[in-house]
């Protein structure tokens, strides 16, 4: 199932703590729904434009990788969800295999795809609660600019904004020029 919503200009916060609740929502009624681990994908999206075309081909790429990774696998998918909102684009998987061993393939994506960095693959289980990174003894996610850990350099705003974006921007130019 695919949910689209027009291309808007920027998000306010509001906006986006609201989708971040959604998200949850979501999240925890999948769980509870089918008793077996769910992945939730995101995109790295700076600044307060969240949805345009080059955010829905980036996504349109990682949704792409991630299922060729479960059909590969041969993991058994139970549902998939594709949401396009202003608050930027959401995917859920539902996948009937073990949680770590799901979590350590799409962080390999993140890692070794070019357009990786920009996606962000979280996984709960409905016995584990969410499955991160600390769970295969791996270290935090890194910063586009500094390669710091990101989540410091984000909540400090330690880079300009205007930064964080051309950085993003040149990764995603990297990728659809590489032909």
């Amino acid at each position: 199932m695919s949910t689209l919503t027009p291309v808007k200009a920027g998000v306010s916060l509001d906006a986006l703590l609201a989708a971040k609740e959604s998200r949850a929502a979501r999240q925890a009624d999948w769980l509870a729904r089918y008793q077996q681990p769910v992945i939730s994908l995101t995109l790295v999206t700076p600044g307060a434009v969240k949805d345009t075309p080059r955010y829905r081909n980036t996504m349109g790429v990682a949704l792409q990788a991630c299922d060729q990774l479960l059909w590969q696998n041969r993991w058994p998918v139970l549902d998939r969800q594709v949401l396009w909102l202003p608050t930027g684009a959401h995917a859920l998987w539902c996948v009937d295999h073990p949680a770590v061993e799901i979590k350590a393939q799409c962080v390999e994506l993140e890692q070794t795809h070019p357009l990786g960095r920009l996606w962000d693959f979280d996984l709960f289980c409905p016995k584990q609660g969410q499955v991160g990174r600390h769970s295969l003894d791996l270290h935090t996610r890194r910063c586009l600019i500094c390669d710091e850990p990101a989540h410091g350099c984000a909540r400090s705003r330690r880079h300009p904004i205007e930064e964080v974006v051309a950085r993003v921007e040149r990764l995603i130019d990297g990728w659809f020029a590489r032909d």
